[in-house]
């Protein structure tokens, strides 16, 4: 069993810039490869970022990212602290929603049903 629980949403303007973290607990963090996806109002959850099981092998292609933010938002991980974080710059008002972290035992996947945890959500309100 993982246990994730998300930090450091809040609101801000258009242009401004987050950063969420997404703290591990339970199982060995790095056997895990980690996501973010958001959901908005009405809307279905979607695939925002992911990045591979233990980033100390980290090369090139070892993350990936929705087209929407691509550019904009980073995914990196500290497997000594068990976090995982999403460094959101040049935010949108179309950014807003709530942003959760997920683990996976599998490898790089962008597919929600293909994570096994999840953690409760943190909001991003980013106003025009």
């Amino acid at each position: 069993q993982v246990q994730l629980v998300e930090s450091g949403g809040g609101l801000v303007q258009a242009g401004g810039s987050l950063r969420l973290s997404c703290a591990a607990s339970g199982r060995t963090f790095s056997n895990y490869a980690m996501g973010w996806f958001r959901q908005a109002p009405g809307v279905d959850r979607e695939f925002v970022a992911a990045i591979s099981w233990s980033a100390v092998l980290w090369i090139s292609g070892s993350t990936r990212y929705a087209d929407s933010v691509k550019g904009r938002f980073t995914i990196s991980r500290d497997n000594a602290k068990n976090t995982v974080y999403l460094q959101m710059n040049s935010l949108k008002p179309e950014d807003t929603a709530v942003y959760y972290c997920a683990a996976t035992t599998r490898t790089v996947t962008t597919k929600g049903s293909e994570y096994d945890y999840w953690g409760q959500g943190t909001q991003v309100t980013v106003s025009s």
